[in-house]
Protein backbone atom coordinates (compact mmCIF):
# COMPACT_ATOMS: atom_id res chain seq x y z
CA UNK A 1 0.00 0.00 0.00
CA UNK A 2 2.94 2.67 0.27
CA UNK A 3 3.98 2.70 -3.20
CA UNK A 4 0.33 3.56 -4.53
CA UNK A 5 0.02 5.66 -1.63
CA UNK A 6 3.27 7.40 -2.34
CA UNK A 7 2.38 7.87 -6.18
CA UNK A 8 -0.89 9.79 -4.73
CA UNK A 9 0.25 11.82 -2.38
CA UNK A 10 3.29 12.79 -5.58
CA UNK A 11 0.32 13.38 -7.84
CA UNK A 12 -1.11 15.81 -5.70
CA UNK A 13 2.21 17.67 -5.03
CA UNK A 14 2.90 18.20 -8.59
CA UNK A 15 -0.26 19.40 -9.40
CA UNK A 16 -0.36 22.01 -6.57
CA UNK A 17 3.46 23.08 -7.85
CA UNK A 18 2.79 22.85 -11.58
CA UNK A 19 -1.16 24.25 -12.04
CA UNK A 20 -0.49 24.44 -15.93
CA UNK A 21 0.52 20.85 -16.27
CA UNK A 22 -2.19 18.99 -13.92
CA UNK A 23 -3.46 17.17 -16.45
CA UNK A 24 -0.50 16.03 -17.82
CA UNK A 25 0.46 15.09 -14.38
CA UNK A 26 -2.66 13.05 -13.86
CA UNK A 27 -2.31 10.91 -16.99
CA UNK A 28 1.24 10.33 -16.32
CA UNK A 29 0.46 9.20 -12.74
CA UNK A 30 -2.61 7.66 -14.63
CA UNK A 31 -0.04 5.51 -16.91
CA UNK A 32 2.53 4.76 -13.65
CA UNK A 33 -0.42 2.89 -11.78
CA UNK A 34 -1.12 0.54 -14.37
CA UNK A 35 2.87 -0.14 -15.55
CA UNK A 36 3.76 -1.03 -12.01
CA UNK A 37 0.69 -2.95 -12.19
CA UNK A 38 -1.34 -1.57 -9.51
CA UNK A 39 -4.33 -1.67 -12.31
CA UNK A 40 -4.99 -4.01 -14.88
CA UNK A 41 -4.97 -2.64 -18.70
CA UNK A 42 -8.55 -3.88 -18.79
CA UNK A 43 -9.80 -1.51 -15.52
CA UNK A 44 -8.58 1.40 -17.33
CA UNK A 45 -11.37 2.08 -19.46
CA UNK A 46 -14.29 1.06 -16.89
CA UNK A 47 -12.99 3.24 -14.34
CA UNK A 48 -13.31 6.80 -16.55
CA UNK A 49 -16.58 8.03 -15.77
CA UNK A 50 -17.78 8.93 -19.38
CA UNK A 51 -20.46 9.59 -18.54
CA UNK A 52 -19.01 12.82 -16.29
CA UNK A 53 -16.73 13.59 -19.45
CA UNK A 54 -19.51 13.51 -21.95
CA UNK A 55 -21.81 15.92 -19.77
CA UNK A 56 -19.01 18.35 -19.68
CA UNK A 57 -17.62 18.39 -23.29
CA UNK A 58 -21.30 18.76 -24.19
CA UNK A 59 -22.16 21.95 -21.66
CA UNK A 60 -18.75 23.43 -22.45
CA UNK A 61 -19.94 23.63 -26.25
CA UNK A 62 -23.47 24.96 -25.66
CA UNK A 63 -22.35 27.57 -22.94
CA UNK A 64 -19.85 28.35 -25.54
CA UNK A 65 -22.88 29.30 -28.12
CA UNK A 66 -25.19 30.85 -25.50
CA UNK A 67 -22.23 33.49 -24.85
CA UNK A 68 -21.49 33.77 -27.91
CA UNK A 69 -25.42 34.55 -28.84
CA UNK A 70 -25.21 37.72 -26.78
CA UNK A 71 -28.31 36.71 -24.57
CA UNK A 72 -26.35 37.06 -20.90
CA UNK A 73 -25.09 40.77 -22.10
CA UNK A 74 -29.10 41.01 -22.85
CA UNK A 75 -30.56 40.27 -19.55
CA UNK A 76 -28.01 42.14 -17.35
CA UNK A 77 -28.65 45.18 -19.29
CA UNK A 78 -32.23 44.71 -18.88
CA UNK A 79 -31.34 44.20 -15.13
CA UNK A 80 -29.39 47.08 -14.68
CA UNK A 81 -32.30 49.64 -16.61
CA UNK A 82 -34.48 48.35 -13.72
CA UNK A 83 -31.68 49.21 -11.18
CA UNK A 84 -32.74 52.64 -9.22
CA UNK A 85 -28.86 52.85 -7.74
CA UNK A 86 -25.29 51.96 -7.98
CA UNK A 87 -25.29 49.56 -4.94
CA UNK A 88 -28.62 47.89 -5.72
CA UNK A 89 -27.11 47.54 -9.52
CA UNK A 90 -24.01 45.83 -7.82
CA UNK A 91 -25.97 43.61 -5.41
CA UNK A 92 -28.23 42.50 -8.92
CA UNK A 93 -25.68 42.12 -10.68
CA UNK A 94 -23.85 39.52 -8.34
CA UNK A 95 -27.46 38.09 -7.73
CA UNK A 96 -27.58 37.55 -11.62
CA UNK A 97 -23.56 36.29 -11.73
CA UNK A 98 -25.20 33.68 -9.10
CA UNK A 99 -28.52 32.43 -10.77
CA UNK A 100 -26.41 32.29 -14.58
CA UNK A 101 -23.43 30.27 -12.80
CA UNK A 102 -26.26 27.35 -11.60
CA UNK A 103 -26.39 26.25 -15.37
CA UNK A 104 -22.98 28.06 -16.81
CA UNK A 105 -19.84 27.31 -16.05
CA UNK A 106 -18.30 30.21 -13.27
CA UNK A 107 -15.73 31.30 -15.11
CA UNK A 108 -17.74 31.46 -18.47
CA UNK A 109 -20.69 33.58 -16.05
CA UNK A 110 -17.63 35.87 -14.68
CA UNK A 111 -16.80 36.44 -17.96
CA UNK A 112 -20.07 37.66 -19.22
CA UNK A 113 -20.91 39.78 -15.95
CA UNK A 114 -17.56 41.15 -14.89
CA UNK A 115 -17.43 43.92 -18.22
CA UNK A 116 -20.50 44.97 -16.96
CA UNK A 117 -19.33 45.77 -13.77
CA UNK A 118 -16.41 47.09 -14.81
CA UNK A 119 -17.88 49.63 -16.85
CA UNK A 120 -20.28 50.80 -14.22
CA UNK A 121 -16.97 51.62 -11.97
CA UNK A 122 -15.40 53.16 -14.20
CA UNK A 123 -18.20 55.44 -15.23
CA UNK A 124 -19.07 56.51 -11.48
CA UNK A 125 -15.01 56.60 -10.89
CA UNK A 126 -15.93 53.88 -7.75
CA UNK A 127 -13.18 51.09 -6.60
CA UNK A 128 -13.99 48.44 -9.71
CA UNK A 129 -11.66 45.47 -7.09
CA UNK A 130 -14.50 45.15 -4.77
CA UNK A 131 -16.99 45.09 -7.38
CA UNK A 132 -15.83 42.68 -9.31
CA UNK A 133 -14.58 40.32 -5.90
CA UNK A 134 -18.48 40.45 -5.55
CA UNK A 135 -19.32 39.31 -8.91
CA UNK A 136 -16.49 36.16 -8.51
CA UNK A 137 -17.91 34.90 -5.26
CA UNK A 138 -21.61 34.98 -6.43
CA UNK A 139 -20.89 33.11 -9.71
CA UNK A 140 -18.41 30.60 -7.62
CA UNK A 141 -21.17 30.44 -4.99
CA UNK A 142 -23.78 28.81 -7.07
CA UNK A 143 -22.47 26.01 -8.76
CA UNK A 144 -23.14 23.58 -6.91
CA UNK A 145 -27.09 24.35 -7.34
CA UNK A 146 -27.77 22.17 -10.22
CA UNK A 147 -26.27 18.93 -11.82
CA UNK A 148 -24.67 21.26 -14.76
CA UNK A 149 -23.59 24.04 -12.90
CA UNK A 150 -20.26 23.01 -11.73
CA UNK A 151 -17.92 19.88 -12.50
CA UNK A 152 -17.98 19.45 -8.70
CA UNK A 153 -22.09 18.83 -9.09
CA UNK A 154 -21.15 16.85 -12.17
CA UNK A 155 -18.91 15.01 -10.24
CA UNK A 156 -21.02 14.19 -7.75
CA UNK A 157 -23.96 13.16 -9.78
CA UNK A 158 -21.87 10.89 -11.81
CA UNK A 159 -20.57 9.29 -8.52
CA UNK A 160 -23.83 8.52 -6.62
CA UNK A 161 -26.08 8.41 -9.92
CA UNK A 162 -28.00 11.67 -9.16
CA UNK A 163 -30.14 12.94 -11.70
CA UNK A 164 -30.92 16.45 -12.39
CA UNK A 165 -34.29 16.56 -10.46
CA UNK A 166 -31.95 14.62 -7.46
CA UNK A 167 -30.64 17.93 -6.80
CA UNK A 168 -34.22 19.82 -5.55
CA UNK A 169 -35.97 16.67 -4.39
CA UNK A 170 -33.98 13.36 -3.37
CA UNK A 171 -36.08 10.76 -1.81
CA UNK A 172 -38.77 12.57 -1.06
CA UNK A 173 -36.27 15.67 1.33
CA UNK A 174 -34.95 18.91 -0.10
CA UNK A 175 -31.94 18.32 -2.10
CA UNK A 176 -28.73 20.22 -2.21
CA UNK A 177 -29.99 23.15 -4.07
CA UNK A 178 -31.98 24.83 -1.39
CA UNK A 179 -28.67 24.52 0.72
CA UNK A 180 -26.92 26.60 -1.80
CA UNK A 181 -29.73 29.33 -2.80
CA UNK A 182 -29.91 30.01 1.01
CA UNK A 183 -26.62 30.31 1.08
CA UNK A 184 -27.21 32.49 -1.31
CA UNK A 185 -30.38 34.34 0.16
CA UNK A 186 -27.80 35.17 3.06
CA UNK A 187 -24.71 36.20 1.67
CA UNK A 188 -26.71 39.09 -0.25
CA UNK A 189 -26.80 41.34 2.57
CA UNK A 190 -23.79 40.82 3.02
CA UNK A 191 -22.89 42.35 -0.62
CA UNK A 192 -25.14 45.13 0.45
CA UNK A 193 -23.44 46.24 3.21
CA UNK A 194 -20.26 46.21 1.31
CA UNK A 195 -22.11 48.90 -1.43
CA UNK A 196 -24.68 50.29 1.15
CA UNK A 197 -22.74 54.29 0.70
CA UNK A 198 -22.98 54.15 -3.17
CA UNK A 199 -26.27 55.96 -4.00
CA UNK A 200 -25.45 57.23 -7.03
CA UNK A 201 -27.92 56.66 -10.08
CA UNK A 202 -27.12 54.03 -12.86
CA UNK A 203 -27.06 56.08 -16.52
CA UNK A 204 -28.97 53.54 -18.21
CA UNK A 205 -27.42 51.08 -20.77
CA UNK A 206 -27.90 50.48 -24.58
CA UNK A 207 -29.68 47.45 -24.56
CA UNK A 208 -27.44 44.14 -26.22
CA UNK A 209 -29.06 42.79 -28.98
CA UNK A 210 -29.38 38.91 -29.57
CA UNK A 211 -27.55 37.61 -32.54
CA UNK A 212 -28.80 33.87 -32.31
CA UNK A 213 -31.79 32.66 -29.92
CA UNK A 214 -30.69 28.65 -30.94
CA UNK A 215 -27.98 28.43 -28.30
CA UNK A 216 -30.77 29.86 -25.79
CA UNK A 217 -33.13 26.74 -26.87
CA UNK A 218 -30.52 24.43 -26.46
CA UNK A 219 -29.70 25.51 -23.19
CA UNK A 220 -33.41 24.68 -21.84
CA UNK A 221 -33.75 22.28 -24.54
CA UNK A 222 -31.18 20.84 -21.93
CA UNK A 223 -32.09 21.05 -18.94
CA UNK A 224 -35.62 19.70 -20.33
CA UNK A 225 -34.68 16.87 -21.46
CA UNK A 226 -32.24 16.36 -18.12
CA UNK A 227 -35.31 16.69 -16.34
CA UNK A 228 -37.03 14.13 -18.61
CA UNK A 229 -34.16 11.41 -18.12
CA UNK A 230 -34.92 11.67 -14.31
CA UNK A 231 -38.27 9.73 -14.93
CA UNK A 232 -36.71 7.51 -16.74
CA UNK A 233 -36.42 3.92 -14.88
CA UNK A 234 -32.97 1.58 -15.13
CA UNK A 235 -31.79 4.24 -17.49
CA UNK A 236 -27.96 3.59 -18.89
CA UNK A 237 -25.60 5.21 -17.14
CA UNK A 238 -24.12 7.28 -19.64
CA UNK A 239 -27.70 8.62 -20.65
CA UNK A 240 -27.20 12.44 -19.29
CA UNK A 241 -23.74 12.36 -21.19
CA UNK A 242 -25.25 11.98 -24.23
CA UNK A 243 -28.26 14.62 -23.82
CA UNK A 244 -25.72 16.84 -23.21
CA UNK A 245 -23.30 15.82 -26.15
CA UNK A 246 -25.87 15.71 -28.58
CA UNK A 247 -27.32 18.80 -27.78
CA UNK A 248 -23.44 20.12 -27.93
CA UNK A 249 -22.89 18.66 -31.40
CA UNK A 250 -26.33 19.85 -32.49
CA UNK A 251 -25.25 23.08 -31.84
CA UNK A 252 -21.65 23.12 -32.77
CA UNK A 253 -22.54 21.58 -36.62
CA UNK A 254 -25.56 24.40 -36.60
CA UNK A 255 -22.77 26.60 -36.24
CA UNK A 256 -20.55 25.61 -38.71
CA UNK A 257 -22.95 25.17 -41.51
CA UNK A 258 -24.61 29.06 -40.66
CA UNK A 259 -21.08 30.65 -40.32
CA UNK A 260 -18.78 28.16 -41.75
CA UNK A 261 -15.53 26.78 -39.87
CA UNK A 262 -14.31 29.71 -38.52
CA UNK A 263 -17.21 29.10 -36.00
CA UNK A 264 -17.07 25.38 -35.58
CA UNK A 265 -12.92 25.94 -34.85
CA UNK A 266 -13.95 28.77 -31.77
CA UNK A 267 -16.54 26.06 -30.51
CA UNK A 268 -13.90 23.38 -30.51
CA UNK A 269 -11.36 26.15 -28.71
CA UNK A 270 -14.38 26.65 -26.27
CA UNK A 271 -14.05 23.05 -24.62
CA UNK A 272 -12.12 22.80 -21.74
CA UNK A 273 -9.62 19.82 -22.79
CA UNK A 274 -7.36 20.05 -20.16
CA UNK A 275 -10.03 19.75 -17.12
CA UNK A 276 -11.41 17.07 -19.68
CA UNK A 277 -8.11 14.90 -19.60
CA UNK A 278 -7.77 15.74 -16.03
CA UNK A 279 -10.76 13.92 -14.86
CA UNK A 280 -9.48 11.48 -17.16
CA UNK A 281 -6.47 10.56 -15.29
CA UNK A 282 -8.18 11.42 -12.06
CA UNK A 283 -10.53 8.49 -12.65
CA UNK A 284 -8.01 5.82 -13.17
CA UNK A 285 -5.57 7.10 -10.28
CA UNK A 286 -8.66 6.83 -7.81
CA UNK A 287 -9.56 3.58 -9.46
CA UNK A 288 -5.83 2.83 -9.11
CA UNK A 289 -5.48 3.41 -5.61
CA UNK A 290 -8.87 2.11 -4.20
CA UNK A 291 -7.70 -1.27 -5.99
CA UNK A 292 -4.41 -1.11 -3.93
CA UNK A 293 -7.03 -0.60 -0.34
CA UNK A 294 -5.75 3.24 0.22
CA UNK A 295 -9.50 4.27 -0.06
CA UNK A 296 -10.32 1.95 2.39
CA UNK A 297 -7.94 2.55 4.95
CA UNK A 298 -8.31 6.33 4.41
CA UNK A 299 -11.52 6.18 4.73
CA UNK A 300 -11.06 3.60 8.27
CA UNK A 301 -9.02 7.04 9.21
CA UNK A 302 -11.82 9.31 9.06
CA UNK A 303 -14.41 6.93 10.90
CA UNK A 304 -11.63 6.38 13.96
CA UNK A 305 -11.02 10.09 14.18
CA UNK A 306 -14.44 10.88 14.55
CA UNK A 307 -15.26 8.10 17.29
CA UNK A 308 -18.00 6.88 15.51
CA UNK A 309 -19.70 10.14 15.84
CA UNK A 310 -21.65 10.84 12.24
CA UNK A 311 -22.31 14.80 13.40
CA UNK A 312 -18.19 15.17 14.08
CA UNK A 313 -16.99 13.61 10.82
CA UNK A 314 -19.70 15.68 8.72
CA UNK A 315 -19.19 18.80 10.58
CA UNK A 316 -14.66 17.76 9.62
CA UNK A 317 -15.40 17.15 6.28
CA UNK A 318 -17.40 20.59 6.01
CA UNK A 319 -15.13 22.72 7.23
CA UNK A 320 -12.21 20.43 6.28
CA UNK A 321 -13.21 20.64 2.63
CA UNK A 322 -13.61 24.94 3.37
CA UNK A 323 -9.49 24.85 3.81
CA UNK A 324 -9.25 22.73 1.22
CA UNK A 325 -10.77 24.26 -1.15
CA UNK A 326 -9.38 27.41 -0.53
CA UNK A 327 -5.38 26.52 -1.47
CA UNK A 328 -6.25 23.79 -3.81
CA UNK A 329 -8.12 23.12 -6.79
CA UNK A 330 -11.48 21.73 -5.77
CA UNK A 331 -11.82 19.23 -8.99
CA UNK A 332 -9.35 16.84 -7.98
CA UNK A 333 -10.30 16.86 -3.90
CA UNK A 334 -13.48 16.04 -4.96
CA UNK A 335 -13.50 13.31 -7.66
CA UNK A 336 -10.85 11.98 -4.41
CA UNK A 337 -13.11 12.15 -1.26
CA UNK A 338 -16.19 11.19 -3.10
CA UNK A 339 -15.12 6.90 -2.73
CA UNK A 340 -13.66 8.13 0.61
CA UNK A 341 -16.88 9.50 1.76
CA UNK A 342 -18.76 6.04 0.56
CA UNK A 343 -16.44 4.09 2.87
CA UNK A 344 -16.69 6.72 5.96
CA UNK A 345 -20.97 6.42 5.74
CA UNK A 346 -20.49 2.54 5.62
CA UNK A 347 -18.11 2.54 8.50
CA UNK A 348 -20.40 4.68 11.05
CA UNK A 349 -23.82 3.28 9.12
CA UNK A 350 -25.10 6.73 7.92
CA UNK A 351 -26.79 7.87 4.54
CA UNK A 352 -24.06 9.01 2.16
CA UNK A 353 -25.94 11.65 1.02
CA UNK A 354 -25.60 13.51 4.47
CA UNK A 355 -21.56 13.61 3.87
CA UNK A 356 -21.80 13.90 -0.09
CA UNK A 357 -24.11 16.98 0.08
CA UNK A 358 -21.78 18.37 2.95
CA UNK A 359 -18.19 17.35 0.79
CA UNK A 360 -20.38 19.57 -2.20
CA UNK A 361 -20.80 22.42 0.89
CA UNK A 362 -17.70 22.95 1.83
CA UNK A 363 -15.20 21.70 -0.97
CA UNK A 364 -17.97 24.42 -4.22
CA UNK A 365 -18.25 27.31 -1.10
CA UNK A 366 -14.82 27.27 0.40
CA UNK A 367 -13.10 28.03 -2.65
CA UNK A 368 -14.40 31.78 -2.22
CA UNK A 369 -12.12 32.08 0.95
CA UNK A 370 -9.11 32.89 -0.87
CA UNK A 371 -7.88 34.55 -4.16
CA UNK A 372 -6.82 31.37 -5.44
CA UNK A 373 -9.65 29.23 -4.38
CA UNK A 374 -11.45 29.27 -6.97
CA UNK A 375 -11.00 29.82 -11.30
CA UNK A 376 -13.31 32.67 -11.16
CA UNK A 377 -11.81 34.26 -8.47
CA UNK A 378 -8.34 33.58 -10.27
CA UNK A 379 -9.69 34.97 -13.46
CA UNK A 380 -11.18 38.06 -11.61
CA UNK A 381 -7.66 39.04 -10.54
CA UNK A 382 -7.06 38.93 -13.79
CA UNK A 383 -9.36 40.93 -15.41
CA UNK A 384 -8.70 43.79 -12.49
CA UNK A 385 -4.85 43.28 -13.25
CA UNK A 386 -5.22 44.06 -16.69
CA UNK A 387 -7.03 47.40 -16.06
CA UNK A 388 -4.08 48.62 -13.92
CA UNK A 389 -5.73 47.52 -10.26
CA UNK A 390 -3.47 45.26 -8.12
CA UNK A 391 -5.39 43.10 -6.16
CA UNK A 392 -4.62 42.61 -2.46
CA UNK A 393 -5.16 39.33 -0.17
CA UNK A 394 -6.98 41.28 2.30
CA UNK A 395 -8.89 43.26 -0.27
CA UNK A 396 -10.09 40.08 -1.60
CA UNK A 397 -10.29 38.04 2.33
CA UNK A 398 -12.50 41.34 3.08
CA UNK A 399 -15.39 40.38 1.27
CA UNK A 400 -14.75 36.41 0.41
CA UNK A 401 -14.35 35.23 4.39
CA UNK A 402 -17.36 36.53 5.66
CA UNK A 403 -19.25 35.84 2.00
CA UNK A 404 -17.30 32.48 2.85
CA UNK A 405 -18.23 32.11 6.43
CA UNK A 406 -22.09 32.82 6.12
CA UNK A 407 -22.65 30.73 2.73
CA UNK A 408 -20.93 27.07 4.20
CA UNK A 409 -22.73 28.12 7.71
CA UNK A 410 -26.43 27.86 6.13
CA UNK A 411 -25.32 24.87 4.24
CA UNK A 412 -24.09 23.55 7.27
CA UNK A 413 -27.27 23.83 9.07
CA UNK A 414 -29.60 23.07 6.27
CA UNK A 415 -27.66 19.78 4.95
CA UNK A 416 -27.41 18.75 8.42
CA UNK A 417 -31.26 18.99 10.15
CA UNK A 418 -32.38 18.05 6.51
CA UNK A 419 -30.76 15.02 5.97
CA UNK A 420 -28.95 13.74 9.81
CA UNK A 421 -32.65 11.16 10.78
CA UNK A 422 -31.45 9.31 7.82
CA UNK A 423 -29.74 6.12 8.55
CA UNK A 424 -29.24 3.38 6.68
Amino acid sequence: MLLPLSIFFATYALMLALPGYRHIVALASAALFVALGILPPGGVLPAVDFNVILMLAGTMAIVSLFIESNMPQRIADILLARTKNVCRAIVALAVFAGIISAFVDNVATLLIVAPVGLAIAKKLKIPPIPVLISIAVSSNLQGAATLVGDTTSILLGGYAKLDFLDFFVFRGRPGIFWAVELGALATTPVIYMIFRRYRDSVPKPEIAAVSDYFPSVLLVGLVALLICASFIPDKPEITNGLICAALGAAGTVRAALKRGSAALKRVLREIDYVTLLLLAGLFVVIAGITEAGVIDAIGDAFVRLSAGSVFGIYTLLVFGSVIFSAFIDNIPYVATMLPVVTVVSDGLGADPTLLYFGLLVGATLGGNLTPIGASANITAIGILRREGYEVRVRDFVRIGAPFTLVAVTVGYIFVWFVWRQRLI
